[in-house]
C-alpha cells in the first residue's frame, strides 16, 4: 500500500512537472483568477476592537450609561459638573464638558472619564481621595507635562487603564502604579523613554506610544515581563528597542527611520505573531540572514523600505508584505530552503508589488513551495 501511495505522488509530481514546461505562469494567473478582495495589510490590531475606546458602552468590566429612560437624581456627593448613574454607582462621567479642570473624584468612584475637555493640568493630590480608582481617562484634552503631578498616580494601587493619549505631554508621566495593564500615551509630544520610564510595571500588557516624537528607547521595555503588545510606529526611531519582552505578541514600529534590526533579534520573544516594520530605511545591508526566520511569526510587514533581496523568512509565516521595495528577483529560498512534496510554506498572502521584479522571474518550482498561497501580487 506504500508503494501504491508513492507512485501516485510521483505521478502528481510528473504532471506538474509537465506543465511546467506547457506553461511556467498556469499557476500565477490562476491565484490572480480566484482574487475576489483586496487584501488591506493596515487592518486594526489582530486582538483589538475597531473602536479604540471601548469604554464606557457596552463593555462587561465598565459602567455605561443608562438609555431610554430619563436620568435619575443624582447622589449629593457627584459634583454638579458630571454625570453620576445611581445604577452604576462607581463611575463618573465628565466627558465633553469644556471643563478646565479636574472636579473633586468621591471615594467610591473606580472609572472617571474626563475625556474631551480643556483640561490642561492634574494638580498633586486630585485622585488621593479615590484610591480605588481602576480606570481614568484624560484623553483629548491639553495636558502639559509640566503641569502634571510628579506622584499624582503613584497612590492609585489598583488603577488598571490609563488614557492621556492626544494631549501635549512631551514627557513620559511617572512614576505609575504596579498594576497598570494599559497605558495610552498616543498622539502626544514625546521625545524619548529613559530606561526607568516603565520600571515597575511588570503587569502592562499593552503600551500605545504611535504618533509621538520619539527619537530613542533604549532598554526601557525589557523588564515589561506581561507586554503582549508595544506600538511606537509614527515616531523617529532609528534604532529598534534594546531587547524585546518574551510575553510579546504584537509589535508596530511602522513610519519610523529604522535602517536596521540585529540578527536573532526577534528569538528572546517566542510568542511574537505580529511585526509591522513598513515605511522605514531597512535595506538588506541592515538585515542578517536570519534575522525574520522567527517560527512564531505569522505576520510580517516590510513594506515601503529599500529592499532590494526578498529577506529569509520561516515557512511558518502566513502574511508576507513587500510591496514598494526595489526588490528585482524572485529567489524560492527565501521560503523554502528544500522543495519537494513534504517541504513547503505555510504563506497564504505575499505582496510583491510596486517592486522592480517582473512576472517571469516567477520560478516553476513556486507553485510547489508556496502551494497554501491563495494572494501573490506582482
Amino acid at each position: 500500500m506504500q508503494w501504491v501511495s508513492l507512485l501516485l505522488l510521483a505521478g502528481l509530481c510528473s504532471l506538474s512537472g509537465a506543465q511546467y514546461d506547457e506553461d511556467s505562469h498556469w499557476w500565477f494567473q490562476y491565484l490572480r483568477s480566484q482574487q475576489s478582495t483586496y487584501y488591506d495589510p493596515y487592518e486594526p490590531y489582530p486582538y483589538e476592537p475597531s473602536d479604540p475606546y471601548p469604554y464606557p458602552y457596552g463593555v462587561e468590566e465598565g459602567p455605561a450609561y443608562a438609555h431610554g429612560s430619563p436620568s435619575p437624581p443624582e447622589p449629593r456627593d457627584c459634583p454638579q459638573e458630571c454625570d453620576c448613574p445611581p445604577n452604576f454607582p462607581t463611575a463618573m462621567y465628565c466627558d465633553n464638558r469644556n471643563l478646565k479642570y479636574l472636579p473633586f473624584v468621591p471615594s467610591r468612584m473606580k472609572y472617571v472619564y474626563f475625556q474631551n475637555n480643556q483640561i490642561s493640568s492634574i494638580q498633586e493630590g486630585v485622585f488621593d481621595n479615590a484610591t480605588g480608582l481602576l480606570w481614568i481617562a484624560l484623553h483629548g484634552n491639553q495636558i502639559t507635562s509640566d503641569k502634571v503631578g510628579r506622584r499624582v498616580f503613584s497612590k492609585l494601587k489598583h488603577l488598571e487603564r490609563l488614557y492621556l493619549d492626544h494631549n501635549n505631554l512631551t514627557r513620559m508621566p511617572g512614576p505609575l502604579p504596579r498594576s497598570l495593564r494599559e497605558l495610552h500615551l498616543d498622539h502626544n509630544q514625546i521625545s524619548r523613554v529613559p530606561n526607568n520610564a516603565l520600571e515597575g510595571l511588570e503587569n502592562l500588557t499593552a503600551l500605545y506610544l504611535q504618533h509621538n516624537e520619539i527619537q530613542e528607547v533604549g532598554s526601557s521595555m525589557r523588564g515589561l515581563q506581561s507586554l503582549i503588545l508595544l506600538d511606537l510606529s509614527y515616531n523617529h526611531l532609528r534604532r529598534v528597542p534594546d531587547g524585546l519582552p518574551s510575553a510579546l505578541e504584537q509589535l508596530y514600529l511602522e513610519h519610523n527611520n529604522v535602517f536596521t534590526v540585529p540578527d536573532s533579534y526577534f528569538r528572546g520573544s517566542p510568542k511574537l505573531l505580529y511585526v509591522r516594520l513598513s515605511h522605514n530605511s531597512l535595506t538588506n545591508n541592515g538585515l542578517a540572514t536570519n534575522t525574520f526566520n522567527s517560527s512564531s511569526l505569522l505576520e510580517l510587514d516590510l513594506s515601503y523600505n529599500q529592499l532590494q533581496k526578498i529577506p529569509p523568512v520561516n515557512t511558518n509565516l502566513e502574511n508576507l508584505y513587500l510591496q514598494g521595495n526595489r526588490i528585482n528577483e524572485f529567489s524560492i529560498s527565501s521560503f523554502c530552503t528544500v522543495v519537494d512534496v513534504m517541504n513547503f510554506s505555510k504563506l497564504q498572502v505575499l505582496r510583491l508589488d510596486g517592486n522592480e521584479i517582473k512576472r517571469s522571474a516567477m520560478p516553476v518550482d513556486a507553485p510547489l513551495c508556496l502551494r497554501l498561497a491563495s494572494l501573490i501580487e506582482i
